[in-house]
């Protein structure tokens, strides 16, 4: 079977782990504060938190901001639920925009009309999805014009960039995930990044019950540390990341290459793009049988995702609008191809050749 994803550990990561080990100190302590200071500065932000995961990072970069009981704050309809539900903890209502068929980002023009029905909206949380970056040019107008807050879910896109500048360095804060399907992984994890001293000093409480001397409680915080066992993976994998996202772009490459079937529309290639997934879209209302195909050929991949978040079960009682025309259409033609950096050169092609023997 050729894996839809697959973590890239190897022996650095293993010594490493074993170091800590060894050391006795396996909770937060300094290979955490070394791995915020060289992922931050990695991107180019002045602060690094790192958390337990990319939720509790979204989560803590929101209420570091000051949003909360009653904010409104606008964010895409078609991501992981993840995005939607840091809003909701802090006990913001999020507000819902549809996205751009060919990128599958939020759409700068539908930003634009929720702002004119909502004009009280205080904060932008974009989502640079699978990797490519959202039009940072429009969304830094809209922003400027309206005063927003931005915060950026960077969670599919480490090392990204929008014309030469990393994401995660345009808002006001930034969350990435760590999750071991990422980009790079600490196993679970996640780190805020921000530019400003007293959000990061915020956030740094509320990571740690609210301390910033110990016993000595100023906020109500959260025990959501990293603990120095996940960040020493995580300093092995950094030092991966630009080779891992380069093995990444190169099987793109040759998926966009090689990959010559009626019934799939290939993501449109955009400079920066990390692709943290490799998704087509299926027409034709041939989606189900190309992906038993595929798992009939040994070949894994993966459907995201099948649902836009308003419509999620859990989410009824908010009684959230649910029509999205760009994203009500795309639900129901992703697949994501392997494109991880583990693939062999031979794995690509029998995927491509699979894909163009694909008949209706």
């Amino acid at each position: 079977m050729i894996n839809v994803a697959c973590p890239n550990l190897g022996l650095e990561e293993k010594s490493a782990v074993n170091e800590v080990i060894d050391s006795g100190m396996i909770a937060c302590g300094n290979i955490t504060t070394d791995f915020e200071k060289r992922f931050a500065g990695y991107i180019g932000a002045n602060h690094g938190i790192a958390t337990t995961s990319g939720t509790t990072a979204l989560e803590v970069a929101l209420r570091a901001l000051g949003l909360g009981q009653g904010d409104k704050i606008l964010t895409t309809a078609y991501s992981f639920i993840a995005t939607t539900n840091a809003i909701l903890y802090v006990g913001a209502t999020p507000i819902f925009a549809d996205i751009e068929e060919d990128s599958f980002n939020i759409s700068p023009e539908e930003i634009e009309k929720k702002l004119c029905e909502h004009p009280d909206i205080k904060a932008l949380l974009i989502v640079h999805l699978f990797g490519r970056p959202c039009n940072m040019d429009r969304i830094m107008e809209i922003v400027s014009k309206h005063h927003l807050i931005l915060i950026e879910d960077c969670a599919q896109a480490h090392g990204a960039k929008w014309k030469g500048k990393t994401v995660g360095t345009f808002g006001h804060a930034a969350a990435y995930s760590f999750y071991p399907t990422k980009n790079m992984t600490t196993g679970e994890g996640g780190i805020v990044l921000t530019n400003d001293d007293k959000v990061a000093e915020t956030a740094r409480m509320l990571i740690n019950h609210g301390m910033r001397i110990r016993y000595h409680h100023e906020i109500i915080g959260y025990n959501y540390r990293m603990t120095n066992v996940s960040a020493s993976i995580g300093l092995c994998q950094l030092n991966k990341l630009d080779s891992m996202n380069e093995a990444r772009k190169t099987n793109a490459r040759a998926y966009d290459k090689g990959l010559a079937n009626a019934n799939i529309i290939l993501p449109k290639a955009a400079e920066g793009h990390v692709y943290h997934q490799y998704t087509i879209r299926v027409i034709n209302n041939l989606r189900d049988s190309f992906v038993q195909y595929l798992g009939e050929n040994n070949i894994g991949c993966g459907i995201f995702y099948p649902l836009t978040i308003p419509e999620q079960k859990c989410y009824e009682p908010y009684g959230f609008p649910r029509e999205y025309k760009v994203a009500d259409s795309i639900k129901h033609q992703v697949v994501s191809l392997p494109i991880h950096p583990k693939l062999k050169e031979e794995e690509v092609t029998t995927v491509i050749d699979a894909i163009n023997n694909f008949k209706a």
